[in-house]
């Protein structure tokens, strides 16, 4: 997989966990959860810098771009 889509399945799946905790344990706190991932993908829009991507690219994924090549 790519550090690509390696990020948005962590994003996805840090989004419905929270939601879900959110919604099975009756505490909205854990809307805390898929809002920050929210924001990020929404700064990371603007910026182009995203941690996680960060993250998982030190773990030694590569882009999309480089398996083009």
């Amino acid at each position: 997989m790519t550090t690509e889509r390696i990020t948005r399945l962590m994003a996805g799946t840090f989004v419905l966990v929270g939601t879900g905790l959110a919604f099975f344990t009756q505490n909205p706190a854990w809307l805390v959860v898929p809002g920050f991932v929210g924001l990020n993908l929404a700064q990371s829009s603007f910026t182009g810098f995203c941690p996680a991507e960060s993250i998982v690219r030190a773990l030694g994924t590569r882009d999309a771009a480089d398996l083009r090549r």
